[in-house]
């Protein structure tokens, strides 16, 4: 019942005129960066985020979370209709969703998908509404050594599972934590990696290293690899898969939304990890596993499905622990620090309404992703011949006013323009942005942790071993960071994208 009366409280904040118009225009824009190649989720979520500073802190959460979970809805109407994934998480979908297109089966194609990620969605949003609380209470005992090898944990689930080289992706992870360091000392009071430059005593925001890597950089990036785009040409109107379809998509939905929703939850797992995970279930769970790549139904399901719980997961550490899972999370933990909040054990206690408005903003938000990825799916794919020398123009002119006005300072943009070449000469030579904006939300409180646990220890190491939990996460952020060093394990390593990098 206590649970019951939470909703409720929750629905009486998502349904506000403010919020929901928030809830709207987040899922609209999602599903329109999904549906917009070379664009990406993070991307968008940093160009938005100054507009988020002007309302409340509802609002400004709300809407960056529709724009996560609804850039996983539009992505498959890219994969499907183009065969060019909208963002990283629909990879997978290219491979049987056009295919079944380029058979006239476009329309049940882009159905599944939709219905497929509704039932994700929904799913992954009342096991968030169940186990949050639980995890929450018992997080409370959770002590600074505790959080810091967490959080040690996360980094380095992260740089394993990222796309080439483990050395790389370390090394993006440590300047990402030295960047976070800049400022005033959080206990001393002076001033750290300042160079005597007044405008470095706060430290660098957020906002300008993000747009930079992942607006100005994607930019940069994709003028130089022209994409050809075909759209199929096909009857859209019947939108809902037929009998035999439904049967051979139900048990991939529900394998591919219990498998995305607990991979989400992992630290530096994520919805690409998840989808492609689920299309190799399917693919060897089959009793025809050459019918994949050629149209095969459950190839669309699966993935569409375990993308979508993935993406609702992730939400659980960031919500209970304040600890990010992916850089995503990272985004919407900067914003809740930006409006004053701190996520964790405490916010369902301290910030109910907000706590329960966002869970139930998700419902409302779902149903909202349904009736935009379903009738309105011609619309969609009309956008796809948007021509990219208008829409680069305006993503620049857009990160730019957006930084100067989150700070009102000249200087944060040209931070940007200096991450955003950054991040383009990282993209050149292979490495990745997404360990280096982890590391860098991550980094201060990695280091208040430590300095808090050696400060209770009386300067004892062995603080971070003699405690359970500590301990547990130590010994397996070590052991995947020997892993790569064995060559039979190096061997099996998977190479996947991030959704972060899309």
């Amino acid at each position: 019942m206590d649970i019951l009366a939470s909703v409720a409280q929750g629905l009486g904040v998502a349904l506000q005129p403010v919020n929901l118009l928030a809830c709207f225009i987040g899922v609209f824009i999602g599903t329109l960066v999904g549906v917009l190649p070379g664009i990406g989720p993070v991307s968008a979520m940093s160009l938005l985020l100054p507009v988020t500073l002007a309302g409340t802190p509802e609002a400004g959460i709300i809407m960056m979370a529709g724009i996560y979970y609804g850039s996983m809805y539009g992505g498959s109407t890219t994969s499907i209709l183009v065969n060019i994934p909208g963002e990283a998480a629909s990879v997978v979908t290219c491979l049987d969703g056009h295919e079944m297109a380029k058979q006239g089966r476009a329309g049940a194609a882009l159905g599944i998908a939709a219905l497929g990620s509704f039932f994700a969605g929904t799913f992954a949003i009342v096991a968030l509404m169940l186990i949050a609380p639980t995890l929450a209470r018992w997080a409370v005992a959770f002590g600074p050594a505790e959080y810091f090898s967490l959080m040690v944990l996360g980094l380095v689930v992260l740089t394993f599972l990222t796309q080439g080289s483990m050395a790389k992706a370390l090394l993006m992870a440590c300047v990402g934590a030295v960047l976070g360091l800049i400022g005033l000392d959080s206990i001393t009071a002076q001033p750290r990696l300042t160079f005597d430059r007044l405008e470095l005593y706060d430290g660098i925001g957020l906002v300008p290293v993000v747009m930079g890597l992942f607006g100005i950089a994607e930019v940069l990036h994709n003028l130089e690899r022209p994409i050809a785009r075909e759209v199929i040409k096909t009857k859209l109107s019947q939108l809902w898969p037929n009998r035999a379809e439904w049967r051979a998509s139900a048990a991939p939905v529900a394998r591919g939304t219990v498998l995305g929703f607990f991979l989400g939850i992992l630290p530096g797992g994520g919805a690409v990890i998840s989808s492609f995970a689920s299309y190799a279930l399917e693919k060897r769970l089959s009793k025809t596993p050459e019918r994949f790549g050629r149209g095969a139904i459950e190839g669309v399901a699966g993935p569409e499905a375990a993308n979508n719980a993935a993406a609702g997961g992730a939400f659980i550490p960031l919500m209970t622990l304040g600890i990010p899972p992916n850089v995503v999370m990272a985004l919407l933990l900067g914003a809740f620090i930006i409006h004053g909040l701190q996520p964790g054990p405490l916010l369902m206690s301290q910030n109910p309404t907000l706590f329960w408005g966002i869970v139930a903003s998700m419902y409302v938000g779902n149903a909202m992703l349904l009736v935009l990825n379903l009738p309105l799916v011609g619309m969609w794919a009309q956008l796809l011949r948007l021509p990219y020398n208008v829409l680069f123009p305006l993503i620049v002119l857009f990160s730019i006013v957006g930084v100067y006005c989150s700070s009102n300072n000249v200087f944060d943009v040209y931070v940007m323009v200096a991450f955003g070449i950054l991040g383009y000469l990282m993209r050149k030579v292979g490495y990745e942005p997404a360990p280096l904006v982890l590391a860098f939300v991550l980094g201060p409180m990695l280091e208040n942790n430590l300095r808090k646990a050696m400060i209770l220890s009386q300067g004892d190491l062995s603080t971070f071993l003699t405690r359970p939990i500590s301990a547990t996460c130590l010994v397996f952020a070590a052991a995947l960071l020997l892993a790569p060093l064995l060559p039979a394990l190096r061997r099996k390593r998977a190479v996947v994208a991030l959704d972060e990098t899309a």
